[in-house]
């Protein structure tokens, strides 16, 4: 399995310590369906190019941007390109996943799209996001494989700092920061459990009269997960620097 860390031209050089298996978010769509990116190293290579749509204009000409994207993953020597593309699905995109699917199908690069995508991309990999705060991660994954098979199974481990009020019938929890989250940890002092189904660990707590339930990763619940989806077939595993920073040496053997 291959896995990487998804980080700006900025904190490449620390992750650079850990890892050289990148997802490098600086590229972003511009208007008139241009590829516009981030100052980057001139000697930035390898790894996959990141391609976010936030606030990104509509796309009228989906071959020229597609055939930009190509052609700075030719030289960069990426080796695929990500759609790092959350809300909604839009329907300018839609061509552009299709086209970018065409292109990196026949020069054998790897594209990996969101969920909503994946019917417009039929042979890239979609991942599937293992913070689960119900159900079961392994029957989860276990349903992406069914649908798609599992040559198209990646994992977007994104690490889970939820606090949850009991009763919670929304089912929604309040997502920590680094910061609340230690400071909990410390006032609290709680008895700490492992929850198989989720593969997270988790304590409850009462504050105010209040109590609640906090599901988190750590580097050994992550470690976990991407043994679960190597194990259904995921060829493909992503890390966001921000939300493992503090955990790339036990995620990761310094270089």
């Amino acid at each position: 399995m291959q896995v990487y860390l998804a980080v700006t031209p900025g904190q490449l050089q620390e992750a650079s310590r850990f890892t050289r298996s990148f997802v490098h978010m600086a590229y972003r769509i511009g208007p008139e369906s241009t590829l516009l990116r981030q100052a980057l190293l001139v000697q930035t290579r390898g790894g996959l190019l990141g391609l976010s749509g936030r606030e990104a204009p509509i796309v009228e000409d989906p071959e020229k941007l597609a055939a930009a994207a190509l052609r700075e993953c030719s030289r960069r020597g990426y080796g695929g390109i990500v759609l790092d593309w959350d809300g909604p699905v839009r329907g300018d995109l839609l061509p552009l996943a299709r086209t970018l699917d065409a292109l990196t199908r026949k020069n054998r690069l790897t594209l990996c799209v969101p969920e909503g995508y994946a019917a417009a991309a039929e042979s890239a990999a979609v991942p599937v996001c293992t913070a689960l705060s119900g159900g079961n991660l392994t029957q989860r994954l276990r349903q992406a494989v069914s649908a798609r098979g599992a040559g198209r199974l990646a994992l977007d481990l994104e690490r889970l700092r939820m606090d949850f009020p009991l009763p919670c019938p929304s089912g929604e929890g309040r997502p920590l920061t680094e910061s609340e989250f230690s400071t909990l940890m410390e006032r609290e002092k709680p008895a700490v459990f492992f929850s198989a189904d989720l593969c997270a660990r988790y304590f409850t707590y009462t504050h105010e009269g209040k109590t609640h339930f906090v599901l988190f990763d750590d580097a050994d619940t992550l470690l976990q997960k991407l043994r679960a989806g190597r194990a259904l077939g995921a060829q493909t595993a992503f890390f966001q620097y921000p939300e493992v920073s503090d955990l790339l040496d036990r995620l990761y053997k310094p270089r």
